[in-house]
């Protein structure tokens, strides 16, 4: 049919008075022309009849994942790749006689092909990546530092394509002398081969997810991640800064990940305080009876005296002498106390490990360590718990007769000098 059309529109323009090879020239320059414009027109149709109509079906679905594919413009991006097609197919026959010119235009046009395919691929990639982080799973398995991966290669190959087509087959030859270079690559491009490398050992083995709680004091990092990327890690830092750091670093430096932590329904209490060891004493009866008032230990004191009294009975103790045979001391029933009052505590996981315990004594006083864990995780709601139990501990330390050991102050000393 072009042909036909072209044939008779040389003829009119020979009945003009033109040479015939001026209007072959026209014919055939006309018709280039002529395809560009339908081309032209093809794209508009796609973009204002096929895109719409994409668009409003996808609206009218239920699903999330086309709305996102429309977001990124996947549709728009393949109208552009239907004319740029046409013009490369058609362009040999209708500019047959112009081999130059077929052979320059159609190399623009396997550019642009290959430009626009990429950019496709991306935003197909792209719209993955966001459907995923839609899913659970995406915060244990991240995939971000793998689609950056398959982009590389994309815009590699996409690269030595290009190269291919303005050298020929030749443009392939240029990978045989990149072993070459390996070594100089090596040192050039280290941080990112090193993060490449990284990443995928991050991701592999699960060592960190989105909104993991991390700590690497090294570079300043305690907080929330909130980023991962195949060559840095960002972490939000509880004062809202962000500190961003190499991927590498977190295979080969120590971080701490408070996951198990948050997985594992409690969040551990460990403090100690120091009691003055010259307060510790054996309970008298004046003592004893004093102690049974208190609800948490009425039942072990009961308890632990008919123990110790049977014991004292079976081995003929003098009770006379107070080092004699076994009995309690009010730093044994402080510590009974806290076992109870914490075992009574509904914030306290009592399914955890639950530890009261004495630590070597030091210079400072007898370490009473406590070590348990809170059901509540949240940070400002365990602090507030912890503060609760502190401020508890040492109200009721006088009512044993016990001390708080602390290191004389400047009103200690203002007072002997009174003296």
């Amino acid at each position: 049919m072009f042909d036909f059309f072209s044939d008779r529109f040389i003829d009119w323009l020979i009945q003009l008075g033109l040479s015939n090879d001026l209007a072959i020239d026209i014919t055939n320059y006309s018709g280039f022309v002529l395809l560009v414009i339908l081309s032209g027109l093809t794209y508009f149709m796609l973009r204002s009849i096929g895109t719409k109509t994409v668009h409003s079906l996808a609206k009218k679905s239920k699903t999330h994942w086309d709305d996102i594919i429309m977001s990124k413009k996947v549709f728009i991006r393949l109208a552009y790749l239907i004319p740029v097609l046409i013009l490369n197919f058609f362009t040999k026959y209708i500019l047959y006689k112009y081999t130059i010119s077929v052979n320059i235009l159609n190399g623009l046009f396997q550019v642009l092909i290959i430009i626009i395919a990429v950019s496709v691929v991306t935003a197909v990639l792209n719209s993955f990546s966001e459907i995923y982080q839609s899913y659970k799973i995406a915060k244990s398995r991240p995939i971000k530092g793998y689609l950056q991966v398959a982009k590389i290669i994309l815009y590699t190959l996409a690269t030595v394509a290009i190269i291919s087509i303005f050298y020929g087959k030749d443009g392939y030859k240029w990978l045989a002398g990149f072993g070459a270079f390996s070594a100089v690559l090596m040192l050039v491009f280290k941080d990112p081969i090193l993060g490449f490398v990284g990443g995928i050992q991050l991701a592999s083995n699960n060592m960190v997810r989105i909104d993991d709680w991390i700590s690497m004091p090294k570079f300043g990092a305690d907080g929330s991640v909130i980023d991962i990327t195949l060559t840095t890690v960002k972490i939000q830092n509880w004062d809202k800064t962000i500190v961003t750091i190499p991927t590498y670093n977190l295979v080969t430096d120590s971080f701490q990940n408070w996951r198990g932590m948050e997985e594992s329904g409690g969040r551990r209490i460990k403090r100690s305080l120091n009691i003055d060891m010259n307060s510790v004493k054996f309970c008298d009866e004046i003592m004893l009876d004093k102690f049974r008032s208190f609800l948490f230990i009425k039942e072990y004191l009961n308890a632990k005296e008919t123990e110790l009294t049977s014991y004292n009975e079976k081995y003929n103790i003098d009770n006379s002498v107070l080092v004699n045979g076994r009995r309690q001391t009010n730093l044994g029933v402080f510590r009974a106390y806290l076992k109870s009052y914490l075992k009574h505590k509904p914030e306290i996981n009592n399914e955890m490990t639950f530890l009261i315990r004495q630590l070597q004594p030091t210079e400072n006083g007898i370490p009473m360590e406590v070590y348990v864990f809170s059901k509540i995780q949240d940070w400002g709601l365990y602090e507030d718990i912890q503060a609760d139990i502190f401020d508890h501990i040492l109200a009721v330390i006088p009512q044993f007769e016990l001390k708080v050991f602390q290191q004389p102050s400047g009103s200690d000393f203002q007072k002997l000098n009174k003296l």
